[in-house]
């Protein structure tokens, strides 16, 4: 399967909006604060190919949990927008929240290098398996100001991922809540999410979509 360059294309009812659009910024490793439109929207195929791998190939040995996958290793994954429409600012579905790598260790920990932070922004979760093939996350960003390194934010992102029996994508849905400095909610974002596998032979540059956040 080819390697994510692309985010999500926004459908609506029986017609796609083709253009692409790059938003101004994108709430890096969980930084809600500073989502604003125009949201970049790309190729729904990316979902489909995914989708697609988890389903092809799954033998009777395996829908009765005997596969071998393992969610460990390191992924390309993109966070899409769904739901959101009501959000201040308001998201389109298929919008790009956030995109960039992610490492799961096989002792439950996880960590991911967000590349809607310029330069990268790093953050760390813990994750445990739900069921056959079937995974949970909960990972935790503290967004700073770059210039004078106050704490803005504490943001909670939560994940539901279903690994494909191939091992080699996942799909699942999210959560964002960001909580002032005193701990008070202030905001949530949600959607759905795709990732593809990186191994030693995957080409570079993975996760970075075709026109690259700046």
């Amino acid at each position: 399967m080819k390697t994510i360059y692309r985010a999500i294309t926004m459908t609506l009812g029986a017609g796609v909006l083709g253009a692409l659009f790059i938003s101004n910024a994108v709430a890096g490793c969980g930084d809600l604060a500073s989502l604003q439109g125009p949201f970049q929207l790309v190729d729904p195929n990316v979902v489909a190919n995914v989708l697609a791998s988890r389903v092809e190939g799954i033998t009777p040995d395996q829908r009765s949990g005997g596969s071998s996958a393992s969610i460990v290793g390191m992924w390309s994954f993109q966070l899409i927008s769904k739901g959101n429409t009501s959000h201040n600012p308001s998201i389109p579905d298929g919008a790009l929240i956030d995109f960039g790598y992610k490492q799961w260790h096989s002792d439950g920990t996880e960590i991911i290098n967000s590349l809607g932070v310029p330069g990268g922004g790093f953050c760390l979760g813990v994750w445990g398996q739900t069921g056959y093939l079937t995974f949970e996350v909960n990972h935790i960003a503290v967004p700073f100001d770059p210039t004078t390194g106050a704490l803005l934010s504490y943001v909670q992102l939560q994940e539901q991922d279903t690994l494909s029996p191939s091992g080699d994508s996942y799909t699942g849905t999210f959560t964002l809540d960001t909580y002032d400095p005193k701990g008070d909610h202030v905001d949530h974002v949600a959607g759905t999410l795709v990732a593809e596998r990186i191994t030693v032979d995957s080409a570079f540059p993975g996760a970075i979509p075709s026109n690259p956040i700046q």
